[in-house]
């Protein structure tokens, strides 16, 4: 069944033309809201008020709503993200920079051409990718993203899907049976997503089951991409899952900062945002 999230963006489209619009404007300010809470951390109460021009009890009711639903947690005049120890839940972070994801999706779609084997990794970007493909010819695609095989279906293409324990939270599999299904295949292109990057360039994730079966991926991917939105940014994590130098091509909703982009471009690095 279809998480109440997802069901949220699914008709987001539909109730701008079923519903008054400033209860479009509220669902679009609660999505703004709560990713300024998640790519910047903790927010006063009265400060976000402002910036949204409105009112602070309207403020605390959309605070209310997404601290209901599990997007936030709320503490006296402040507001603040999960704590970052584990990942808050896939249908959560669908509706966390949307915008920036599609942007990414997009970009990240044309490094791929028509006929080429692609592997897809796990994440809510890689999912948008999904989409981004529509265009394009006899693929044939490998994943371990339930999320992604649900659009790749609509696609024509050849698909092949990771077999295993489904980590259900995500609807993913990973760890040994994803290590095991990628060590199966070679694609020309592989595209990933990873937990978080601190300010050096080094990435991290969750957990070693999801470092694990990326590794995999990349190991048989003649081309690697790393697709990472803006709340990734300056979030160092338990687990490393590698450096921006270990991709052909880093693609982002917004740019790098210069000291990260300068070095690896001299090295062929291939940077979309």
């Amino acid at each position: 069944m279809l998480s109440f999230n997802i069901l949220w963006l699914s008709f987001a489209a539909l109730f701008a033309f079923v519903v008054p619009r400033g209860a479009m404007r509220q669902f679009e300010r609660r999505q703004q809201l709560l990713q300024r809470i998640h790519s910047q951390g903790r927010q006063s109460v009265d400060s976000l008020a402002d910036e949204f021009g409105v009112s602070v009890q309207t403020l605390r009711g959309d605070i209310r709503h997404l601290a209901d639903k599990g997007l936030v947690l709320r503490r006296q005049g402040e507001v603040l993200p999960f704590p970052e120890q584990e990942n808050i839940g896939y249908d959560q972070r669908q509706i966390v920079n949307v915008a920036g994801k599609r942007q990414i999706a997009a970009r990240a779609a044309s490094l791929v051409q028509n006929h080429q084997a692609l592997f897809l990794g796990t994440g809510t970007t890689v999912e948008q990718l999904a989409d981004a493909l529509s265009d394009k010819q006899g693929l044939h695609i490998m994943t371990n993203n339930l999320h992604a095989l649900i659009k790749l279906c609509q696609l024509k293409c050849e698909l092949v899907v990771a077999g295993g324990r489904v980590r259900r939270r995500d609807q993913d599999v990973i760890g040994g049976d994803a290590w095991r299904f990628f060590q199966r295949y070679r694609a020309d292109v592989g595209i990933v997503s990873v937990g978080g990057m601190d300010s050096h360039g080094q990435l991290y994730d969750y957990n070693d089951d999801e470092v694990m079966a990326r590794e995999a991926l990349l190991a048989h991917a003649g081309y690697r991409v790393l697709v990472l939105d803006k709340t990734k940014f300056d979030l160092p994590l338990r687990c490393a899952a590698g450096q921006l130098s270990d991709y052909d091509a880093v693609v982002t909703d917004v740019p790098l900062p210069d000291k990260l982009r300068s070095p690896l471009a001299a090295q062929g690095v291939k940077f979309l945002g």
